[in-house]
């Protein structure tokens, strides 16, 4: 059914005035290429009456001068048939990449600003091909499309309706074969078609798997999964291969078709052309004129099958960009309050969270952090740890409940104020391609080298960074592979603080890092948390020995709260932690 749907896009009239809506900036162009095609229309069919004309009036009765005449405004004219021809493809495929320019722009700032949840249900292949490939699609029913076609219905009607008024009835002989090209075309139509979608469907789920496994090609090759997943891709490869050899097949068949039936029409022509100059009915510029006009007739509808499938793809393809472009899973920022400055008193008030409706996560959470002061949390794998900070940052929103940085909700400040007050470090740190440099400020041309150095020499890592080659401008390649884990860290670390946040939330932040980077960070942890409010989430003891206050999460509940010694005293589930780790004699909680 989704293919039958898929199909009868190219028939959406409000889908199709939906994409020319993004010609609006740019109506004079698009005017004028219509514009264009009609002229082209008008003027296709002169040349071959002007060699009609030629034949039996200036030939026929050696009439030289007039002659040379007439072939100098043939001349003229095929000069400026081709010149606005130029100017009617440039047009079009100027118009064409230009719709798509904003479109594309469009859609990456869409993307920009999907609330996270969308990606942890979206493939990153999938978007990729919505942003890339499904929009070079929309491209071609520009290029290829509806004005292309418009331009090519417009110059078969002005021949045909020429050729009737010549000659109707050498004009019936000769359209005789038109029933056959046209039943022809729509079943080579119908055939490329369903290729096409197959094809543009392999092409996605190429893009998914391509994009996933380079991702995750440490633990493709850690695991010695290379043969199963190459199987994998072979698979899909396949599909996209066969579907491309079914068009290939089509096409092969189509084009020697018509050629066949072209030349049929031909031999009718010079059949029922000859009895009628037997008969003195027809004169031999009309037979010339004829077989001008019918190699006219037919080149646009060789073509016009392949521009219905590029159109009906292209629809098709805008479908699928304004599925994204029409998504409601957008950030959510109806927030006013944009103070220049927060205190960072923080309080959770009876949160509830799930990422699925069916699967709670955070189960009436309520606590209190003061200004200044530091709350480690604590709790197995899928207590919620990092659920808070995502929360407090309005990465998801709540589903019950409040969170308020001093005292105002946080759904009602504007989203980017909140989070330019809260610095955060992840424990999977993320590293753009580019310099150090770039990393740290996230290319914010408004931050000068001065105001890195001093972050860096705040943490201690200036010296390191400088012993790199290049120093800041030292490439960390994609991800920053060209780094050690702990060497990213410290980058991401250096760009939370960068800011100067008023709340600091550390997610395991020295959890992957080796004993020197963790001495460097602890050092400017101790430092930088002095008058900021801290969220730490960790493992480490020595991180969360220093919390001011401390609350142990199990099943998205807190079931205990307190200090180091307090809790210790309870000797409840905090104890039990910390005694596990005593006994195996690591420093992870």
């Amino acid at each position: 059914m989704a293919k039958n749907n898929e199909i009868k896009k190219i028939f959406d009239l409000g889908l199709l005035r939906r994409v020319f809506s993004f010609t609006t900036p740019y109506k004079g162009s698009f005017y004028l290429s219509l514009f264009l095609s009609v002229i082209l229309a008008i003027v296709a069919p002169l040349r071959p009456w002007l060699i009609q004309l030629s034949v039996d009036k200036y030939i026929s009765n050696k009439l030289l001068e007039g002659l040379i005449w007439i072939s100098v405004i043939q001349l003229g004219i095929l000069l400026v048939e081709n010149l606005l021809r130029f100017w009617f493809m440039y047009l079009i495929g100027w118009l064409g990449q230009t719709v798509v320019n904003d479109m594309r722009k469009k859609v990456f700032r869409k993307v920009l600003f999907q609330d996270i949840a969308y990606y942890d249900r979206t493939p990153i292949g999938t978007l990729t091909t919505r942003t890339i490939n499904d929009l070079e699609a929309v491209n071609e029913v520009f290029g290829q499309g509806v004005i292309s076609i418009i331009a090519d219905v417009l110059t078969i009607i002005a021949i045909i309706i020429v050729m009737l008024v010549t000659d109707w009835k050498l004009a019936l002989v000769c359209l005789t074969t038109f029933p056959a090209i046209i039943i022809a075309t729509y079943i080579f139509k119908e055939s490329v078609n369903k290729s096409f979608q197959r094809v543009r469907n392999a092409v996605a789920a190429l893009n998914a798997f391509v994009q996933e496994h380079i991702v995750g090609m440490y633990i493709v090759q850690a695991f010695g999964a290379e043969q199963r997943e190459g199987d994998k891709f072979k698979k899909i490869n396949k599909e996209h291969r066969d579907a491309n050899i079914k068009a290939i097949f089509a096409y092969s068949v189509f084009f020697p078709v018509v050629e066949i039936i072209a030349t049929i029409a031909i031999a009718l022509l010079v059949w029922w052309g000859a009895v009628r100059m037997m008969h003195f009915e027809t004169s031999p510029g009309v037979i010339i004129a004829f077989v001008m006009y019918l190699n006219l007739l037919f080149r646009p509808l060789r073509m016009l099958a392949d521009k219905f499938n590029v159109l009906q793809m292209g629809m098709v393809a805008a479908e699928r960009v304004f599925g994204v472009l029409d998504s409601k899973e957008n950030l959510h920022n109806k927030g006013t309050h944009a103070p220049g400055k927060v205190e960072g008193k923080v309080s959770f008030e009876e949160v509830h969270f799930s990422y699925k409706h069916d699967i709670p996560v955070l189960k009436g959470v309520s606590f209190e952090l003061a200004k200044g002061k530091t709350l480690a949390v604590v709790g197995h794998t899928g207590a919620g740890k990092t659920s808070i900070i995502s929360l407090l940052s309005r990465l998801y929103e709540v589903n019950k409940g409040s969170i308020k940085i001093d005292g105002t909700d946080i759904r009602d400040y504007d989203v980017h104020n909140l989070r330019g007050h809260i610095g955060i470090v992840l424990q999977d740190v993320f590293l753009f391609s580019g310099s150090v440099f770039d990393n740290i400020t996230l290319r914010n041309k408004d931050i000068s080298m001065e105001e890195v150095q001093r972050v860096t020499k705040m943490l201690g890592m200036h010296e390191h960074i400088m012993k790199l080659p290049g120093g800041y401008d030292f490439n960390v390649m994609e991800r920053g592979s060209s780094m050690s884990q702990g060497q990213r860290q410290l980058l991401s670390f250096a760009r939370a603080l960068l800011y100067n946040p008023s709340i600091l939330v550390l997610d395991e932040a020295t959890s992957s890092v080796d004993s020197e980077s963790e001495q460097l960070i602890q050092h400017a942890i101790d430092t930088m948390i002095q008058g900021r409010t801290s969220i730490v989430i960790a493992h480490r003891l020595s991180t969360i020995r220093k919390a001011d206050e401390i609350i142990v999460l199990d099943k998205g509940r807190i079931i205990e709260q307190g200090n180091h010694k307090e809790l210790l005293e309870k000797k409840g589930a905090y104890y039990d932690l910390y005694t596990a780790v005593e006994k195996q004699k690591e420093e992870v909680l």
